[in-house]
């Protein structure tokens, strides 16, 4: 207080208050935080508007940012203005004397104590709720859009008969007003009770009446209005039956009316609204009568009645009508669930035709030219030949290779390709000096495609490569090869500046360039490089001299992100590709439109649905929208990536899907229409595995049309684990070039398998095309098939190749895994062929010193024969005895030579066996020159018992030998897989290894 004089001269001791300098201090650092708060708050906001802007979708930002800020205001002005309303209200009809009870004694004290602050207090609780109530509305704005711009699916419910859109746009929206309804009337009536509580409107002890009739007269009308939004939350659930979700033996997750919803909790909702209303009516009634007795009976009776009508009378239903004969009472409601998930999930199309599962022809060499006409057998494992990219292609430390590669289509002198793509991604684990300038300034960027024929290897199983090297050559021609944005480009980089980047380098040393697109947020401004300083937590930003005119930062850079950031209305495909498209590298992202409120469709969980042994197999696969149910799923639109400047281009896809059509209205202009994909692009565009594998998992119920047959659960099948490894996972889609028994021709395909519930056996095979551009596109093709007999899955076609004792593959396991390495199996393909089924899979060997696997056999069934051979046509031509005969040649190299009276062979033969001890001896000390000399040795055997085994089949030569042995190993080739490198040599280099004659 000032000093008012009175007392001695000279300067006052001010008890209980700080000093004047410690109160500025105080005070300016009060400021400073809050200022600080502001700041952030500004920086996160400012950074969001920047890159929205620096990819040209702004338009996202601000429409999303505009309805989050309209619907925050709106519903938080409403909820504050009803309880503040009700407690004025409240307070206004107070009585003007209160008894003079001990209650009201001891209230006066609160009275008084709050009197002062009244308007202060109202104020703080009315902003309270409406924050909370706005913030909550706000989260809301994909409803609100989805509502106020949804466009009609054209079909109806089957119950109902209303649109779908009613359900997918309308339905959520009015639920959420009526929670904001029964939120608000709620917190209404417990101000106005406390209020009316607080002033003497209501009274628990004191003598008297315990409410005045004000007190009655308000409380009731609020009582009345959640009564009433009772009786509109009874009719809603009328409607809600359609997308209910419960648990059906037959069905799963089930979406829609079954018999007793129909026929008991229908009719139940029905009367219950109707005792709603009239109660609300009684409640409203105290406004005149003053009385509570008939309102509180009327709410005692609708308690009553949902308890007895809506809980007791469906239970009665479903155990004495229904459960006594299911089949027959659920039978008519399995069918529309049928017909709807199907049409929800686009399967309605798929043709399911019988497949006989044996070959009818008997001469099977005749089949051997019709493989090649049916498919393009692909034997590189995009899945496994990562880490051989990697040795082979990586070229420096800073590079690396995705865990798993794509599979794609190019094209060479007019002819298709299946081929195993990479990207060379930065990889700043690799980097020699970590600092902050070489993290995001000078190692920014991955360099070039390396691309390998999907069908063949060479001679030392790796990859034949069609584009290669770094800078990268090859097939595909001249592109801008810098990779700036990719799935392994998690971090921040800032280019463009006074810092110039590692290009790439070569044997003239180290390469050095400067990025020029104009990506990216210019960080020229300070106000920039401070928000970013401040939103990144690296204060360098706002200093460093690496950053000046020019400099540019670059964020959000995996493909993924990008997409789901531009348009967050979408659910992204786990699984992002790229190719060469147009003279750039383009990343490729399918997205999904998805809705869980499609009538009678059967839900799903996306995250659990599209997981399999990938992405459980080190992460090697995201998993889409891990939680996400839908019923409903489209795959709409078709996303590019540019791998330099990461533009982002939304292509609509499906041109009738009205969930999209909906967006489109709500963010006009972001969506390109399907006309401008160019042809290039077109050709690389494929049918997206998340989609399949959500399509595969409902056709192992949905497959089945007929409800009886569906409700019987006789011909339920299930996706069969992955035989090639131990995940106990489901085995994931193959892409495939392949031709179906309907197609004239092959067609670039996604292909599985399904078993039997609970089986092993083989109980159909599916395909979906997957060749943009085609009428035939999307088109799901399942072959069934018989129940009668079994037909070998691909569980038991695994477990026959590990046990095969004719062709010694396990004698083949044993001694690989003995010297040291190990065997790596890789996609199990399954062909039909001729009413029966090829299986084909590629062995790989990793081991010794060798660090990536390398293929080494490849296995081969069809018809119960089975051929373990070098190369891919000498198991076929095994198999369908196209050289020779049918009957099982001997496996040199596995220990086991065959019997034979011709000395020159036995003796040719003990030689290669030694050889073959004395490889493995030197494989498991390390010693590659002597397990070199030993596979030179083993070669040199293995020639001299061919040329003495071909001499002995002449006319007039030695008897006794063992006859034709065209199916058997070709002279200088060898079965024996090469484990290692040798030291000092080039990558991949195999001492002793012998091309294969494949």
């Amino acid at each position: 207080m000032p000093d008012r004089g009175g007392g001695p001269s000279g300067p006052r001791i001010r008890v209980g208050r700080p000093p004047r300098r410690v109160r500025a201090l105080l005070m300016t650092l009060g400021v400073l935080a809050v200022l600080g708060m502001a700041f952030t708050m500004f920086a996160g906001f400012w950074t969001d508007w920047l890159w929205y802007r620096s990819v040209h979708y702004s338009s996202v930002f601000t429409t999303t940012l505009w309805t989050k800020i309209g619907l925050f205001f709106v519903f938080g002005l409403l909820m504050a203005a009803a309880v503040g309303f009700n407690i004025w209200l409240a307070h206004r009809l107070r009585p003007p004397l209160s008894a003079m009870s001990m209650e009201q004694q001891s209230l006066d004290r609160y009275r008084m104590g709050i009197a002062p602050y009244k308007r202060w207090l109202l104020c703080a609780v009315t902003a309270l709720v409406g924050l909370i109530a706005g913030a909550s509305a706000a989260g809301q704005w994909q409803t609100w859009l989805m509502w106020v711009n949804g466009v009609p699916f054209h079909q109806r419910d089957p119950q109902f008969h209303l649109d779908v859109a009613f359900y997918a746009f309308d339905l959520p929206w009015y639920r959420f007003l009526l929670g904001f309804g029964f939120a608000a009337t709620i917190l209404s009536v417990i101000a106005a009770a406390l209020t009316h509580y607080l002033y003497g409107g209501l009274r628990i002890t004191s003598p008297g009446a315990r409410a005045t009739a004000a007190a009655t007269g308000h409380l009731s009308v609020l009582l009345g209005v959640f009564v009433a939004l009772k009786a509109v939350a009874y009719w809603l659930d009328r409607y809600g039956l359609a997308v209910k979700s419960s648990d059906f033996r037959a069905t799963g997750n089930w979406t829609g009316l079954r018999y007793v919803d129909a026929n008991a909790y229908l009719p139940a909702k029905t009367i219950l609204f109707c005792i709603a209303v009239i109660c609300a009516l009684l409640f409203f009634a105290t406004l005149w009568r003053r009385t509570w007795q008939l309102p509180v009976i009327g709410f005692g009776l609708m308690v009553l009645s949902a308890i007895l009508i809506g809980g007791l009378y469906p239970a009665i239903v479903q155990k004495f009508q229904v459960q006594p004969n299911e089949q027959a009472k659920e039978a008519p409601y399995v069918a529309k669930n049928i017909k709807a998930t199907r049409e929800a999930y686009g399967i309605a199309d798929a043709k399911v035709t019988e497949y006989a599962g044996k070959s009818g022809t008997d001469d099977k060499s005749k089949l051997r030219d019709e493989v090649d006409a049916t498919a393009s057998i692909r034997i590189l494992d995009p899945n496994i030949v990562s880490p051989t990219y990697q040795q082979l292609q990586q070229m420096r430390n800073y590079y690396t290779f995705p865990n798993n590669l794509d599979v794609d289509r190019y094209t060479k002198d007019g002819k298709v390709q299946d081929t195993v793509v990479g990207l060379r991604e930065l990889n700043l684990a690799g980097i020699a000096k970590k600092n902050w300038i070489n993290n995001h300034f000078r190692y920014t960027h991955g360099y070039g495609a390396v691309a390998a024929k999907g069908t063949e290897a060479d001679g030392n199983g790796q990859p034949v490569f069609t584009e290669s090297d770094l800078p990268s050559t090859g097939r595909l021609g001249t592109y801008e090869q810098r990779i700036y944005y990719g799935e392994k480009t998690t971090t921040y980089s800032i280019v463009g500046g006074p810092q110039k980047e590692i290009d790439y380098s070569d044997d003239s040393g180290e390469k050095t360039t400067s990025y020029k697109e104009k990506s990216g947020v210019s960080l020229s401004n300070p106000i920039n490089r401070a928000a970013y300083a401040v939103a990144f937590g690296e204060p360098q930003i706002l200093y460093s001299g690496a950053i000046g005119e020019g400099s540019r930062i670059l964020y959000n850079r995996t493909p993924k992100e990008r997409v789901e950031a531009v348009a967050p209305w979408l659910t992204i495909d786990g699984d992002a590709y790229p190719a060469v498209v147009d003279g750039r590298i383009q990343w490729i992202v399918d997205a999904y439109t998805t809705t869980n409120g499609y009538p009678y469709a059967s839900r799903t969980t996306l995250g659990d649905t599209t997981a399999d042994s990938l992405t459980y197999n080190n992460n090697q696969r995201a998993v889409v929208a891990q939680q996400n149910q839908v019923n409903y799923i489209r795959n709409s639109v078709k996303a590019t990536v540019d791998a330099y400047t990461g533009a982002v281009k939304l292509f609509q896809w499906d041109t009738e899907d009205p969930v999209l059509k909906t967006w489109m209205k709500a963010f006009p202009g972001t969506v390109k229409p399907k006309a401008d994909i160019s042809p290039d692009l077109m050709a690389h565009l494929r049918y997206p595995q998340d989609l399949f594998k959500v399509q595969r998992e409902l056709l192992t119920r949905y497959h089945v049309q007929d409800a009886q047959t569906f409700l019987s659960g006789s011909e339920v099948w299930q996706v069969p684990n992955d035989p090639t490894n131990k995940s106990g996972n489901a085995v994931p889609p193959y892409y495939l070039t392949m031709k179906m028994p309907d197609q004239s021709s092959q067609a670039f395909s996604l292909t599985t398998t399904f078993t039997p519930n609970g089986r092993d056996n083989l109980s159909a095979f599916m395909a979906v095309d997957s060749q943009a551009g085609t009428s035939d596109y999307g088109q799901i093709r399942v072959l069934k098939l018989p129940t009668s007999k079994t037909v070998d899955g691909p569980k038991q076609v695994q477990s026959q190749f590990n046990s095969n004792s004719q062709q010694n593959i396990a004698e083949f396991v044993r001694l690989i895994r003995g010297g040291d390495s190990e065997i790596e199996y890789g996609n199990l393909l399954t062909v039909p062929l001729d009413g029966g089924l090829l299986y084909v899979e590629p062995v790989y060997v990793r081991g010794g010193g060798l660090k990536y696997p390398l293929l080494r056999k490849v296995l081969v069934t069809y018809g119960g024969n089975t051929a373990f051979e070098n190369t891919l046509d000498e198991a076929l031509n095994k198999v369908f005895g196209a050289e020779g005969s049918t009957t099982t040649p001997p496996d040199h190299g596995t220990g086991n030579p065959p019997t034979s009276n011709n000395p020159t062979v036995q003796q040719a033969l003990q030689d290669a066996q030694k050889a073959f001890d004395d490889g493995q001896t030197a494989l498991k000390k390390g010693d590659w020159q002597a397990y070199g000399q030993a596979q030179k040795d083993l070669q040199d055997a293995l020639k001299r018992a061919e040329e003495a085994q071909s001499q002995a089949a002449k006319p007039g030569g030695t008897s006794g030998g063992s006859g034709s042995n065209k199916g058997g190993a070709s002279p200088g080739s060898s079965t024996t897989p090469s484990p290692g490198s040798s030291p000092g040599g080039t990558p991949g280099s195999t001492p002793g290894a012998t091309p294969s004659s494949g």
